[in-house]
């Protein structure tokens, strides 16, 4: 009897780890339901009564909420009544740890901005403290306005890891290698050393995508740019670079190697697959064609272009070509805030008024550049950027209850045209639930904004 006992045990513990149920459903973590699932999959459906079903942290199902009910069944369950089920936003351009210069200086034109105010205040302000800080709020701001990956530039990259890790977050961090001197490097020497342990530390993390970010061609000589990009090559992983923001920029390429930023780099075998350029304001219809043939995504930043007066990019020229286009929203320092809904109503808008047509870039498609168009920017497609059996759970809730969303006739439009993110309720990335119904889960937000207001009066009274 006892052996037959066991034998009964064993069987049944054999059907559980194996995620079976008697009834046939499959047992998973998560089941999010009673939403309006917007998939941005191959097919673009909204499922109007949808769910999606997690399990660790994979998409194991997407359907109507009867079909997940037939065929899983969760441990935990997240109702969506009234709220839209989406893909988390990607936030292709950031320089996280810089919240903490949010407003420092404004109405400038970006080399004044950069080489007057911002170059001085992290020379007398980064350090690791200031970028784990920084990088925390920066978190904080993004689980609650629904961003769940993020591409980064910025110092002491490792303790930024450390932060995104610890709050939850996805990331593609690159590590700083610019000509002067900076606070995690002397040379380039050592900032090129400091991005290959970067990579080394980091290479093959669940979270974490490492990467090299030599600044951009103006503040970098032809060897480093060189050395940074055979860097990336060597350990396979992404390149972020600033290109073609500003026509400053488009001066030094001249006077270099009387040719485009683009051509130039090109002209080192710089840009390939892997290569994500930020901004592209300046480029012509020839180095759209070279970035289409090599194989580069592009990340648009839209607010930080208008504010700093750097320029429109030719959104419409790269979609019409097929480079990859994500969105961004710079550092909070130029932008100032990291909402991506107002990325993508602002890309929307600016590219009507630029080209006079209203169809220019439709809802569909900025809500593309906020979701999948930024996972092909950044070489993660197959991971992320929809709600598909098989992605990485990066998933986010959105009310649509309140006064300013009602009524809703399209799931869609409102996203990108009415949603602000505080209209996010619960942020999921990789499985996790990291903000649920507007508390956060993975931070200790009280002590995130207390720390936060002590590191301003700090830069306030370094840089006056």
């Amino acid at each position: 009897m006892r052996t037959m006992r066991k034998a009964v045990l064993g069987l049944l513990l054999a059907l559980a780890s194996a995620g079976c149920a008697q009834d046939g459903q499959r047992l998973v973590s998560l089941i999010v339901t009673n939403g309006t699932v917007v998939t941005m999959d191959d097919d673009r459906r909204v499922i109007a009564d949808g769910a999606v079903a997690i399990n660790g942290g994979e998409i194991v199902g997407v359907g109507t909420a009867d079909e997940v009910a037939r065929q899983f069944r969760a441990a935990d369950t997240i109702r969506a009544d009234g709220q839209v089920i989406a893909p988390g936003l990607i936030n292709t351009h950031t320089h996280a740890p810089m919240v903490l210069y949010r407003g420092l200086a404004d109405d400038l034109a970006l080399m004044d901005w950069l080489q007057k105010y911002i170059f001085p205040a992290e020379a007398k302000t980064v350090s690791p403290e200031f970028v784990r800080a920084g990088t925390r709020l920066a978190a904080l701001e993004m689980i609650r306005s629904g961003t769940t990956t993020f591409a980064d530039m910025y110092y002491f990259e490792e303790e930024i890891a450390k932060e995104t890790k610890a709050a939850g977050l996805r990331a593609v961090l690159g590590q700083t290698v610019i000509q002067f001197p900076v606070a995690d490097a002397k040379t380039p020497q050592e900032a090129l050393n400091r991005a290959g342990a970067f990579i080394e530390a980091y290479k093959g993390d669940a979270l974490i995508t490492p990467a090299v970010a030599p600044h951009a061609m103006y503040t970098l000589d032809a060897s480093t740019l060189t050395a940074a990009r055979d860097l990336a090559r060597r350990h396979g992983v992404p390149t972020l670079i600033h290109l073609a923001e500003t026509r400053d920029e488009t001066k030094v390429a001249q006077e270099r190697s009387s040719v485009s930023p683009v051509a130039y780099l090109d002209s080192l075998g710089f840009l390939g697959e892997g290569v994500l350029a930020a901004h592209g304001v300046w480029v012509s219809d020839s180095d759209i064609a070279i970035l289409k043939s090599r194989g580069v995504g592009v990340s648009h930043n839209p607010e930080s272009n208008m504010k700093l007066a750097s320029g429109t990019a030719p959104v419409l020229a790269y979609l019409a070509a097929g480079v990859p286009v994500g969105l961004g929203t710079d550092g909070a320092a130029s932008n100032n805030d990291l909402d991506m809904f107002e990325a993508m109503r602002v890309a929307s808008l600016l590219h009507k008024l630029q080209s006079g047509d209203p169809r220019a870039i439709s809802a569909e498609t900025a809500l593309e550049m906020g979701t999948i168009g930024g996972a092909r920017a950044l070489g993660m497609a197959s991971q992320i950027g929809s709600l598909s059996v098989g992605k990485r759970a990066d998933v986010i809730l959105v009310d649509m209850t309140s006064a300013r969303q009602t009524p809703m006739y399209n799931p869609i439009s409102h996203l990108v045209y009415t949603t602000h993110g505080d209209d996010v309720r619960t942020t999921i990335v990789q499985g996790r639930v990291l903000m649920r119904d507007r508390r956060v889960l993975s931070l200790d937000e009280e002590a995130v904004l207390r720390e936060a207001r002590q590191w301003a009066e700090k830069v306030r009274t370094a840089v006056n």
